[in-house]
């Protein structure tokens, strides 16, 4: 750590499918500290024919979350050195060619998707477009997105660039149109050899009249913030740094990885997997259907994409609209002593990607699979922490095969590692320890990131360092 770099802080703006939050880093000494400055819910709205995010809306809720870091009196404002965004991947939006903003993005889960990987396989067959890619291939990838709008008759004339969800924030921030790789990579366009796009897979989509920006890694400054945003919030102007803008590419960075030990960012969805110097492609790759996402500082993310928590949250919203609400805490409190259950569900059964009730698409998998119906919420929490825990466990018993190495442990990350029942069955049905925290491993990679940028940290190494107090606790298995 420099010397003359040893206090510092940088804003991180972590959004994710349901929430975002404006934090601010403090580092001290070699000490990280986090705070919350602004939190929020957004959903998406019904327009022009798809599910969108409304980004309007969105940008409100951080306009307000810049003006609170500038009213903040943790650290002062001369202090604070560079803001930057990271996001969930593959939504994108499209600009025409003056920057203007085409359309509020259309979210993952709009069904326009359903049918598409049997065309796009038509046009780029599948185990070449992983041998190109690296990627696991699913119907809500960029690449699908792309084509179903194309095939709707639905392409702008007007539309000359892509910018993912955390670029056109950057956009906002500071007129950037560049795209920070590790977000790039969860598009399915990406080389996953080269990091760079690859225009024959464009062409043979029939996406020709589009300009792909610029491919930037982590830690690139990407500007300063506009001056009129920073007159209405009344930050100076400060730099706007690219973290790691696929939030799991930061929170990995967040992450003080044990040798051996795999991770699961667990939120809305899950992400299982181990960080790796190469990418990994092949048969046995192509047949687990794995992804291979760009981490940061040339790192890759070797991974596999799970249904997370959205299956429990949309229990627990339609729970509420009938009258009979859950609370975490309740239910964490009745199943924490219960092993695993014996009833289980495929949690990435493409029905349960975005029913219109939930409970009902769970309930019709159980009668398919011969079990009796679940009407009690306890009861219907333990079979679907169960399953994904089940699900971690498959995926982590045949890693070693693609990675050359056994798996000592499982780091679970992000809020849903605040989870006690899930860590708990995830060591029980891994047979491994199970350690929780980060709960803000997104944040905090996002700040490394940039404090990395700025020199307050020499590397990753150095910066990973910091994160020990954020381990919340280990869960072993019980026997």
């Amino acid at each position: 750590m420099k010397p003359a770099a040893q206090e510092s802080a940088y804003l991180a703006i972590d959004l994710g499918a349901s929430s975002g939050r404006v934090m601010l880093g403090h580092v001290r000494s070699g000490t990280l500290a986090l705070h919350e400055l602004h939190r929020f819910t957004h959903e998406v709205h019904h327009a022009e024919g798809h599910e969108r995010w409304s980004f309007a809306a969105l940008l409100q809720e951080l306009e307000q979350g810049l003006i609170a870091a500038a009213r903040q009196t943790i650290v002062p404002l001369q202090m604070i050195r560079s803001v930057g965004v990271d996001a969930w991947g593959v939504d994108f939006g499209l600009l025409d060619a003056t920057g203007r903003l085409l359309g509020d993005p259309v979210c993952y889960r709009d069904r326009r998707t359903e049918e598409v990987l049997g065309p796009l396989f038509a046009l780029v067959p599948r185990a070449e477009l992983f041998q190109r890619t690296g990627i696991q291939c699913m119907p809500i990838n960029t690449i699908g997105q792309l084509l179903a709008q194309h095939r709707a008759g639905e392409w702008p004339a007007a539309a000359r660039h892509l910018l993912m969800i955390p670029d056109l924030v950057h956009h906002w921030l500071c007129s950037s149109t560049q795209c920070e790789v590790t977000n790039a990579s969860t598009t399915q366009l990406l080389s996953a050899t080269t990091r760079s796009w690859d225009q024959e897979l464009l062409t043979r989509i029939g996406v020709t009249n589009l300009v792909m920006p610029q491919l930037v890694p982590a830690g690139t400054r990407l500007g300063t913030l506009r001056e009129d945003l920073a007159a209405r919030t009344g930050l100076p102007p400060i730099a706007v740094v690219a973290p790691g803008t696929h939030d799991t590419a930061s929170a990995v960075a967040g992450t003080p990885i044990s040798d051996g030990y795999a991770f699961l960012s667990s939120g809305t969805w899950s992400l299982v997997g181990v960080e790796s110097k190469d990418v990994v492609l092949g048969k046995a790759a192509l047949q687990r259907n794995v992804t291979n996402e760009a981490g940061v500082y040339g790192t890759n993310r070797l991974l596999k994409n799970v249904m997370g928590l959205w299956l429990l949250e949309s229990c627990m919203k339609r729970w509420r609209e009938q009258g009979r609400p859950q609370t975490y805490a309740d239910l964490e409190q009745a199943l924490l002593p219960l092993s695993a259950s014996s009833i289980r569900i495929d949690p990435d059964d493409p029905r349960l990607l975005h029913p219109p009730d939930m409970e009902a698409a769970i309930e019709a998998q159980l009668r398919e699979r011969g079990h009796p119906p679940v009407d009690d919420p306890v009861q219907l929490c333990h079979v679907i922490l169960t399953s994904l825990a089940q699900r971690y466990a498959e995926i982590i018993c045949w890693l070693p095969e693609l990675v050359g190495h056994p798996i000592r442990g499982v780091h679970i990350i992000g809020g849903g590692s605040r989870n006690q029942v899930q860590a708990q069955l995830t060591a029980d049905l891994t047979g491994l320890p199970v350690i929780a925290g980060p709960v803000e491993a997104t944040a905090l990679g996002n700040v490394l990131v940039q404090a990395i940028a700025f020199g307050t940290f020499e590397n990753l190494t150095e910066a990973r360092a910091a994160l020990k107090p954020f381990i919340e606790r280990e869960f072993l298995p019980r026997r």
